[in-house]
């Protein structure tokens, strides 16, 4: 077997598991999890209603390339969405059986295993940077996330000996866990750095949907290029799934976008790798990008549940609304562990640990003393588990 397989961490789900091992909850209390970003709002019944349509592509076999109405759809809503004058559907966007997959063979296709290399990444961070890496034969290097600088790495303070080795910076905005959107001047300088040292930048957008003010949607990297006149995107490529954006997680479709002279050998690489999208998911993506309403029904949905818990929770958590996504990333008066185990034990709800989803690379671990709430259960349910929590802190 590949011996870097021997370097994975177990995933925080995995954790969370043992950490729970032997705990017996309230049996007469519902169990509610917030500790998955799993969404739980209805799917839109316009985009089953075009999947059950096309059931009859089960029997085609799709391209790699996916078909062109799907790549025009997605262009003509990267348009939209992030004001550029142009993308090209044929050469500048590839979709991909959904973001996690992409991120993990995007990486494969990048590094040149023979040079030392670097991919750099936010800590904490969405654990498939790492795993990646370490099976790209690249070393993970770890960029802390602190309340202090605003949940966004400090790229001021990586040396430049880091940025030479560097082939791969992932940036994650809106950030997972924290929610931090990363702004157009902070993406403009990692451009420029990119241009100067020779790395490519991948950037996971999947929560870019998912915002609190109608009139201030998150700065994306496509973005950052085209104020810049960067048009061909050179060095960077972009994320985006229709996983959280049209509550859609089981149909596994997103895709990627940017530098063509990156999507080019990548489109290669996945005509071996094998992770084609079937057709009829395709038509129903089609449906689904194409569709705004939805999506902002959504937001006001999430937007309704952070208002409500945050009311429940203020004076007991020390909570800060994220700039987006749908988690709340709150510091706790015990361990996170211990904090996550005794809530289980006592109300039945479940969050994630910080530590668990970040690294103690250069000093303490940045996610330790937080945990992870996804306010993805119903606006009934979040209130409730927020309830239980707000007794429970108080107990301690």
């Amino acid at each position: 077997m590949n011996p870097e397989l021997n370097r994975l961490h177990a995933y925080p789900f995995e954790k969370l598991a043992q950490l729970f091992k032997g705990i017996k909850p309230p049996a007469d209390l519902k169990p509610i999890a917030l500790s998955i970003g799993e969404p739980t709002h209805a799917s839109p019944e316009f985009v089953k209603k075009t999947l059950v349509e096309n059931l009859d592509k089960l029997a085609v076999y799709p391209g790699s390339k996916g078909i062109p109405e799907l790549r025009q759809t997605i262009a003509g809503w990267l348009g939209r969405r992030f004001s550029l004058q142009g993308i090209d559907p044929e050469t500048q966007i590839l979709p991909v059986t959904g973001t996690r997959e992409a991120l993990f063979s995007f990486t494969q296709a990048v590094v040149d295993r023979s040079q030392k290399p670097l991919v750099v990444m936010p800590n904490p961070f969405y654990q498939i940077y790492e795993g990646a890496a370490f099976l790209a034969g690249a070393e993970p290097y770890y960029l802390p996330c602190t309340q202090e600088s605003g949940f966004i790495p400090d790229y001021d303070a990586v040396p430049d000996d880091v940025w030479a080795r560097t082939q791969l910076l992932f940036v994650c905005s809106p950030g997972n866990p924290t929610g931090a959107v990363t702004s157009a001047a902070t993406l403009e300088k990692l451009i420029a750095l990119a241009d100067r040292f020779d790395f490519v930048i991948a950037s996971d957008e999947c929560y870019s949907e998912i915002y609190f003010d109608e009139a201030v949607p998150p700065v994306g990297l496509l973005q950052a290029c085209a104020a810049i006149g960067r048009h061909d995107y050179a060095r960077c490529v972009v994320f985006h799934s229709l996983s959280k954006r049209s509550n859609l997680p089981g149909m596994r479709s997103g895709f990627v976008a940017g530098d063509a002279q990156l999507l080019t050998p990548y489109l290669r690489y996945r005509t071996y790798h094998g992770a084609a999208m079937p057709v009829q998911h395709q038509l129903a993506s089609v449906a689904a990008w194409s569709d705004e309403a939805h999506v902002a029904e959504n937001r006001r949905q999430y937007r309704a549940k952070f208002a409500a818990v945050k009311s429940i929770l203020d004076g007991v958590l020390p909570l800060s609304m994220p700039d987006a996504g749908f988690y709340f990333w709150a510091r706790t008066p015990i361990a996170d562990d211990d904090f996550a185990r005794r809530l289980y034990g006592k109300t039945h709800v479940t969050v994630l640990p910080g530590s668990y989803l970040g690294r103690p690379g250069r000093g303490s671990n940045p996610g330790a003393s937080f945990i992870r709430m996804a306010l993805v259960a119903s606006e009934t349910d979040c209130c409730e588990a927020a309830s239980r929590i707000r007794h429970f802190v108080s107990s301690l």
